[in-house]
């Protein structure tokens, strides 16, 4: 897999689908090529040497703006965006690094990170000796999927502080051509929606700078030739494993090259390095497809469930949860929750999960973070009544918690003020009256993880969804000296780690889920610890078609908590069939987000088949492959497919959107079934078929869209007999 040409001095990282491949040509890192599997060729004749122009150094030399660099630096000839900067004390910010060796080792677990995992590294040693500096470049690549990862490690080998202003973690070049990009925006209640663009002269970017991944641009960046779409053209796909503020690009230069780069968002960033000092940054998942964009899905999908996600939730049947929130918001009682759990007793709901104002003073969000104490006289002898009566139930239990957080109405902020995030002499900024927590300080963390763990110690709990329902502002720290204020946003990505670690190893047999008010911290580094994440707090149907299609470019659908909820909508007001909510609700981890006990004795009735039907595709959520096939931002319908890896069977569901009149059936082929095969089709609408792979994928199924009302949904089962 990884293979070093002593005579060329390349390297290649290759696997049955994919090979990237660098050189070492006068102590620098050269990207050759990244794509689809080649023979280990001698690449270096596609190295642009520099003629007579005023990038040129000397005759027959390569300009270092015309170098794709695997490690560029800013200062000595390149003038395009690079991937580290180093300042001395000085004041001296030229690098000039040298190749130094390399080795091949199990994958390292990366330093204070979350990081992937089952793979083979390779690290590359580059060394600054005016400086002091080392710079080591790892890349791990997995056998089984078209991706590897790369991150950079820095060392202080000299004896003076140096000072980081730039430490992202990687880079690599596109040759010359028409490219478009790709990326995930969005903001509360519409997060990951797709936007192209295409790629001009100069840099396009997706960043946070809220110390969160955010809703507002996913960190993931995807570049594809002009016009790719699902199953055609070049795709290179970018994910961070990364959940603080972040940085992605894409800069054309004045050749047509293409520099992808990205890491850490250096805005405000500096990090003092220390004689002996390292610093690591965050892992990035980087993908290749030469088959449109559903394949770059499918590749990612398949990395994080087979190299990201803990390996003991990655496939294992999901919680089926009934949480409380939208049924009582903060107005509830002993009472009220047993009525929700004697409701869905029997349906096959098998998990209670009970959400905000279980603790200290919470009758609304304006009092009680960060008291994690049970509120007694809310809820009569505690958690232990609630939590037995969902076991009698024959149900598991679970319970919120936004441990980041603090409102100035509780005992903790009354007790210690200081440890909420603010800058000495300005005002605090509240939102959602609530403050951050700073995590960057030892004894916030452990009073955090104290907290928590003495409730999950002492209750018989068995899922814990973890939320965070605010971004960071006033970014300062008082455990930090001035000059290491800039360390601020990626002390606090640490801090969040550390509470990971430790509170989730501490209790493996627990199943948590994240939440960021829904999809604002929707990233690869929280999948590291929690095997799926709350999609959105909109659980229209509606609206989840768009979100959940999104979501799906860079995560499978067994990361992405899904639930069908009341209508009117608590977010969009609309009305959508019970059936349809179920069956949107179905392409993820399902679960439900109402009352129980006021249901309508119909639609009460329907839960069991509807959880019924869930389990007989939930294989399929968990490991198969996934095909988008009606875009319901540019279509008038929304139409999804979950193929089993090996063709045996596959599952499509159809919403129709808004319904035009005299509009025409649509025709969704079925891909990835086995061609000479014959096949059972079983519509939810009553009809059946008896076809061929082939005719499956080459004809496809007709929809009756023409007959179908507004957000009226249908599914196709399809089986090889």
């Amino acid at each position: 897999m990884l293979h070093f040409e002593e005579t060329t001095g390349t390297f290649y990282l290759e696997n049955d689908e994919i090979t990237y491949a660098f050189t070492v040509e006068n102590g620098l890192p050269e990207h050759l090529w990244f794509g689809a599997r080649i023979p280990r060729d001698d690449l270096r004749y596609t190295r642009w040497i520099s003629g007579t122009s005023c990038d040129a150094q000397l005759p027959g030399k390569t300009s270092e703006n015309h170098i794709a660099a695997e490690l560029p630096t800013y200062g000595r000839g390149d003038f395009r965006e690079p991937m580290l900067g180093v300042r001395d004390e000085n004041g001296n910010a030229l690098l000039a690094l040298t190749y130094k060796g390399y080795r091949v080792i199990p994958e390292p677990r990366l330093a204070g990170l979350p990081s992937t995992f089952g793979g083979e590294t390779l690290e590359v040693t580059f060394e600054d000796a005016e400086k002091g500096l080392r710079a080591v470049l790892l890349y791990t690549l997995f056998a089984d999927t078209a991706a590897l990862t790369r991150s950079m490690r820095l060392e202080n080998i000299g004896g003076h502080t140096l000072t980081l202003e730039r430490a992202f973690s990687f880079a690599f070049d596109l040759p010359a051509g028409d490219y478009e990009a790709l990326t995930l925006t969005g903001s509360w209640a519409a997060e990951c929606a797709p936007e192209r663009a295409p790629l001009r002269h100069g840099i396009l970017t997706v960043n946070s700078k809220r110390v969160t991944s955010s809703a507002t641009q996913n960190p993931f960046l995807a570049v594809m030739t002009a016009g790719a779409d699902e199953a055609h053209g070049d795709v290179y796909g970018v994910n961070l494993v990364y959940s603080s503020s972040y940085r992605l690009l894409a800069e054309t230069a004045q050749h047509g090259r293409v520099r992808v780069a990205g890491g850490i968002n250096d805005f405000g960033f500096t990090w003092e390095l220390r004689p002996g000092d390292t610093f690591q940054t965050p892992e990035a998942v980087i993908a290749y497809s030469g088959e449109g964009l559903g394949h770059l899905s499918r590749i990612f999908h398949d990395t994080y469930r087979a190299h990201l996600i803990p390996a003991r939730f990655a496939t294992m049947h999901r919680p089926v949860v009934i949480n409380n929130w939208e049924a009582t918001y903060f107005h509830f009682d002993r009472d009220k929750l047993f009525a929700i759990i004697d409701a869905a007793a029997g349906t096959g709901i098998d998990t209670f999960v009970l959400d905000d104002g279980w603790f200290g003073k919470r009758d609304d969000d304006h009092s009680g973070l960060g008291d994690w104490f049970v509120n007694t006289k809310k809820l009569v002898g505690g958690l232990d009544p609630i939590i037995e009566h969902a076991h009698e139930k024959g149900m598991k239990f679970g319970l919120w918690f936004e441990p980041e957080m603090v409102n100035p109405d509780s005992d903790l902020y009354r007790a210690h003020p200081d440890w909420a995030i603010h800058a000495p002499g300005y005002p605090v900024t509240e939102a959602r009256n609530q403050l951050v927590l700073d995590l960057t300080r030892d004894e916030v963390r452990d009073y955090i993880v104290k907290s928590v763990n003495d409730i999950l110690d002492t209750h018989a709990i068995d899922y814990v969804k973890w939320d965070c329902n605010r971004y960071v502002t006033e970014m300062y720290s008082s455990s930090l000296p001035a000059e290491r204020q800039g360390e601020f946003a990626h002390r606090y990505a640490l801090g969040l780690y550390d509470l990971f670690e430790r509170i989730v190893a501490a209790h493996p047999g627990i199943f948590f889920e994240g939440c960021s008010s829904g999809g604002a911290r929707f990233d690869p580094a929280i999948l590291a610890y929690f095997p799926q994440i709350w999609t959105s707090d909109d659980t229209d149907a509606a609206m989840r078609t768009r979100i959940q299609w999104g979501t799906s470019f860079c995560y499978p659908l067994s990361a992405m908590s899904c639930h069908a909820s009341v209508c009117p909508n608590h977010t969009t007001r609309r009305v959508t069939p019970w059936a349809t909510r179920a069956r949107i609700a179905h392409l993820g981890a399902t679960g439900y987000e109402l009352d129980t006990s006021v249901m309508s004795a119909e639609d009460l009735a329907a839960v069991p088949g509807q959880v019924a039907d869930y389990h007989a595709m939930e294989d399929l959520v968990l490991s198969g492959d996934f095909y988008r096939l009606a875009d319901p931002y540019g279509d008038r319908q929304f139409a999804v497919a979950l193929v089993a890896k090996d063709g045996s069977r596959a599952h499509v569901t159809v919403m129709q959107l808004l319904r035009v009149f005299n509009c025409p059936p649509l025709r969704l082929t079925v891909p990835a079934l086995t061609p000479d095969a014959l096949y059972r089709v079983e519509s939810s609408m009553g009809e059946t078929l008896t076809l061929s792979g082939k005719t499956l994928s080459e004809v496809g199924l007709i929809a009756p869209v023409h007959r179908m009302a507004d957000f009226e949904s249908l599914t196709y089962t399809v089986t090889r007999l």
